[in-house]
This record gives structure tokens, sequence and C-alpha cells, in this order.
């Protein structure tokens, strides 16, 4: 498969954010798997000052955009093997930061538009153009624009990955025909967005409603998009778009975080020799000015000082966590105020607290490896890489169970002792305090289930393999030769029936083992991808009698509700795949009462005894 990955950052050349991070490890993953793989990306100020003399000159290139020439260059880098390539206008992109300037609009409408133009230059026309965020949403939709007059780009498939919702892209209509040069009809067309009042475009919806497949970065996320909590009013574009939404979990470069061979650190270790850990404690509690005492809980947080994470929770609870003896670093960059606020905090708790604001890599490394617990209590988090990060390094996570963070830590239970961190439901202090007091149980009173958890943690796979295949199959999932076919909804209402008859065959001993006396439940099903269109399950146990019932209808009572394709259903019914599955790994949707997964995921799926 040949892909153009499309993105505003990509490490190590430019980051603000995780999107580099994705940048800087997914190409590689999926280059590995056998795909031909670039990365298209705007040559900042600080690509040039650090990597200019490496990267290589390609060719000047006017790009017409709005009725206005741009005279830019294409220079070329490398990232393991994967083509990097970088387009180059001063004007633009040669500014000390990426983002946050009045002219962004411009400044990535301008990129948008030089990717579809530079496609011709980069080699054989790639059969996926795989776009990142509001910064190069225009570039799906400049593509789906322009198939309509130039052929040679018909046989490109598009995806669109939102990696934060909250940044859309939303700018006023007027925008439309000057800054963004599309046609008036696209405000109806997809980008028409009338929020409080006004009527903008914005751009992360048309991506969302004009990609071939839409993805985020976790498979709860992309269930969180539908409430109006997370969607930041763009959960009714979730639900129409709901049947090409994927969540795929991010990944990490596993042997960049690697405590046995990370040069960083002052002592290495491993899940077997431990001892390097205790040195790294006692070097970060050096650096910070804390006391340094082996016991004492360490706690650390690595992150943009916002509020989207949980940073009002800590500043409510440190108090708490000082009167407790324990030790807390807080260690980024974001909002003066958090700034401010923790600056007074080191005159407030001497040898107990600490905090710096001059963010390096190095020594985010150092605090991973150093620390105890990691706190990551954040609001709502689409995927959070840190928690990974310093899961590899033996911390232990305290998060909130949100977005990614839900998908990546398991909630440690005493009852029978699985789990590799520690959550919380409520996103409140209360909730945050009560895990955290879980956490100091095992750390005080049972080190032996303590170094179990670390080396849970260490032993965790987050690999960016796994993802990598996802994507890879969703790509040849709308790759041009690859397209599913479709059914019509009568054979594929026939066939999932002759398969539910003999699955309710096959489980009917069990069912009458399983189910109570009187049992009564009605799943609505919609059939999607092959196919469009609902019908209904009825179970029902009376003595000794189990029956079951398919209809071809909607039931508006139905105890649940599901969303998934004909293919999956199907391969429930044989056996092939299991429904938590598919619900993980966000093919599958459910409604209604969520307690009712339990009998689905046996009503619907073959089992043995």
């Amino acid at each position: 498969m040949r892909i153009l990955f499309v993105t505003s950052e990509c490490a190590p050349f430019s980051k603000s954010g995780g999107l580099a991070d994705v940048a800087f490890s997914l190409p590689p993953a999926l280059r590995k798997l056998g795909d031909e793989i670039s990365i298209i990306t705007p040559l900042y100020q600080c690509v040039w000052q650090n990597y200019g003399e490496k990267l290589e000159f390609v060719m000047d290139v006017d790009i017409v955009h709005g009725g206005v020439t741009y005279g830019c260059e294409l220079y070329r880098g490398d990232r393991e093997g994967v083509p990097v390539w970088f387009v180059k206008y001063d004007p633009f992109y040669d500014r000390p930061r990426l983002y946050g300037y009045d002219d962004d609009k411009l400044r990535f409408a301008f990129f948008s538009r030089a990717v579809i133009e530079l496609l011709p230059e980069l080699g054989p026309m790639p059969q996926i153009l795989h776009c990142n965020d509001w910064e190069s949403a225009l570039s799906v939709i400049y593509l789906k624009n322009d198939q309509v007059t130039r052929p040679e780009l018909k046989g490109i498939r598009s995806v669109f990955t939102i990696h934060n919702i909250a940044y859309q892209g939303q700018f006023s209509a007027w925008e439309l025909q000057t800054t963004f040069a599309l046609p008036e009809g696209w405000y109806d067309g997809g980008l028409g967005f009338e929020y409080e009042g006004r009527h903008d475009v914005n751009l992360m919806k048309g991506a969302m409603m004009v990609a071939d497949a839409v993805s985020t970065v976790s498979p709860t996320y992309a269930r969180e998009l539908h409430h109006h909590r997370y969607g930041m009013g763009l959960e009714g574009v979730a639900h129409l778009v709901d049947n090409k939404l994927q969540g795929i979990l991010n990944g990490i470069d596993m042997e960049l975080y690697n405590p046995k061979k990370d040069p960083r650190l002052p002592a290495s270790f491993d899940k077997k020799h431990m001892e390097g850990k205790a040195a790294c404690k006692a070097a970060l509690q050096e650096a910070f000015g804390l006391e340094k005492e082996a016991r004492f809980p360490l706690f650390c947080l690595v992150a943009r000082l916002v509020e989207q994470k949980g940073v009002e929770l800590i500043k409510e609870l440190l108090p708490r966590l000082m009167d407790l003896g324990c030790q807390v670093i807080i260690f980024g960059q974001g909002d003066q105020a958090y700034v401010d606020h923790f600056n007074d905090c080191l005159k407030r708790w001497p040898g107990q607290f600490g905090f710096s604001s001059n963010y390096s890599e190095d020594m985010a490394a150092r605090v991973f490896a150093g620390s105890d617990f990691y706190l990551m209590p954040s609001r709502f988090e689409p995927c959070g890489l840190s928690q990974m990060m310093a899961m590899r390094y033996g911390t232990v996570p305290i998060v909130h169970e949100t977005g990614g963070l839900k998908d990546s830590v398991r909630s440690y239970s005493e009852f029978d002792g699985i789990g590799d961190g520690f959550s919380f439901p409520e996103y409140t202090s209360q909730s945050l305090m009560m895990s955290i007091m879980s956490a100091l149980r095992v750390y005080f009173c049972d080190e032996e289930t303590f170094a179990l958890l670390r080396r849970r943690c260490m032993e965790k796979d987050f690999s960016w393999d796994r993802s990598a295949q996802q994507y890879q199959r969703m790509y040849s999932r709308i790759a041009v030769g690859n397209e599913v076919e479709q059914i019509p909804y009568r054979d594929a209402y026939l066939q999932l029936k002759d398969a539910y008859i003999e699955l309710e065959k096959a489980n009917r001993e069990l069912n009458l083992q399983r189910f109570p006396d009187p049992y009564h439940r009605v799943i609505q099903v919609h059939m999607t991808t092959q196919t469009d269109g609902f019908f209904f399950l009825v179970f029902d146990r009376k003595g000794d009698e189990f029956t079951f019932q398919i209809e071809p209808f909607t039931f508006h009572d139905a105890d649940a509700f599901i969303s998934v394709s004909f293919e999956h259903l199907m391969a429930m019914a044989r056996g092939e795949t299991t429904f938590d599955k598919l619900y993980l790994q966000g093919l599958l949707r459910v409604k209604g009462n969520l307690s009712k997964g339990a009998e689905m995921r046996i009503l619907l799926g073959r089992r043995q005894e």
C-alpha cells in the first residue's frame, strides 16, 4: 500500500504535542509491515536550524492558492527509512513557534493545497492520503473537491485522524471562498457549522464528513465523541460518520523508552533488576531539591499545565498529599497562573515539593524513571502517551477513566489481583483522592503487590505493531480495488437469520443453564458497511423452553441497541471473533442498558462449554 502521511508536526524535526510522536512512530511501523509510506510536513524555523544541513533540496515549485502564486521549495529528509518531505515557505514557517499566529488558517490552508499540488512530484501516486487534525483537514477536502476534474487523483482514498476534537479549525463563513479558496457550495456540502448563533465553517467537521475513513486515537475516545461532554459540538457529526469511525490506540517507541538502554537515565534497570530505579529516584530527588528518602512515596506529573490535564484537581489535593508525607514533582509548561502557583508551592513545601517549567525530553525521562506513581487525572484524554512512557519505567499510573487512559491502564482490584495501575471514575478531587489512598495502601502495606504492579507496567506492550496492523486493515478496506462488496439487505438478513438459527441450536442447552426463568430480552441490531438496515432479536425462556425470534423491523423499546457491520455479525455467529473484541476495537457500538453486554456476548456469539 502506498501512503502519504500528512502532518503539521513530526518528531524529532518539530514537536508541540502528541501528534509529533505519532508521526515519529506510526510511519516506520507501517514500513516494517511492507507499506510504502512517506511523510509531508512544513519546514519550520526549528527544523531548518537543527536539521537544515541534513536535508536534501529537491526543487523549487509554485503553488497557486486563492489566485495567489506562492514560490516555495521542496526538501527531503529521512526517518528510519521513511522519506520525509518538507514544504519550505519562509513567510509562513520561518517563525519561532509552530502555531498560535493570527494567520494560522492561511498558513495551513496553503500547506494543505501544497500537499495536493505536490502529489505528482513525490513519486507514484499514493493510494491513501492520511491526514491529521484540523491543520491538514483541508487536504482531505481539496482532494475530494479536485477529484471531480482531475482524473489522476481519483484513485486516492483519504483517512482523517482526530487527535483532539477540542481543536477543530472553526472560522468565519466568509473565509470559505477567500482564505480557503473553495466554492460556495462547500458550506452546505459539509463545512457549514452553525454554533451559538454564528454561521461558521468547521474544517474538522468537513474532513470527517468527506473522508473515506475516520479514526481517533483510542477506542474509548471514539465512543466518547458521541457524547455532548466530549464531542465539543461535533457529537452529531460523530453519529453521522459512525459507520466509518474507528478508535485505534496510539503506541510509543518501546526502544526509546527502555530503562535498560536509555542513556538519559543516571542508572539502568529492568523488571528483574530494579536496583537502578532506586538510584534514579535518589538522583531525581536531588535534582528537584527533595529530601533523599527512599521510602517517601514520590508522585509526578509531566504534562502541559492546562485545565484539561486535571491540574485543578492536583492543586486542590496538594496540601493533603503534603500532610501525608508524600513527595510531588510537577514538570511542564503551560498557563502562567499554574506556573506562578506551583512556584509559590516551592516556597511553602521545600524539600517535599518540586517544580520546573524548564521542560526537556531528557529530564522528562528522568522524572518518569525516578518516580513511584504517575498522576494523570485529565478531564478528558483522547489517548495520552505519558502514562505509557511512565509505565515503561515501572512507574505506576493513577488515571481518570476516560479516553485512552481507560484503554491503556487496567485498574488494580484487591478482590482478584488483576490490574497494572489505579483509576477513578468521577472527575472530582474526592474520587482522585480515594484512588491515591488505594495506591498508598498498596505501597506501604503490600510491597509484594506493588512490585508486581511495577513489573506488569514494564511488561505491557505499548508498541506500534498492533496499532499499525489496525491502520493497515483500515487502509485495505477503503483502497480502490478493495471496496467492500455491497449486499442487498434481504440477502444479508436471510444469511444472518440462518446463522442465528444454527447458533441458537448450538447454544440452547447452555442458554438454559445460564439464563433465569422467566427470561426476556429484545436486541435491536443495525447492520452497516456491506449493507444498511435493521432487525431485532427476541430471546425468551419459559420453563425448559428457550425460544428465539428474528424479525426485519425496528423495535424502539428494545433492551439494548447495537451497530456493527454485517461481516462482523457473521464472524461472531461463526465464533471467529467475539463481542468484547469488536467493542474494544471500536468496531461495535452499544446503546441502552450496558449491563446487557454480558448477555449479548453469549446470545450473539458462539461459545463452548
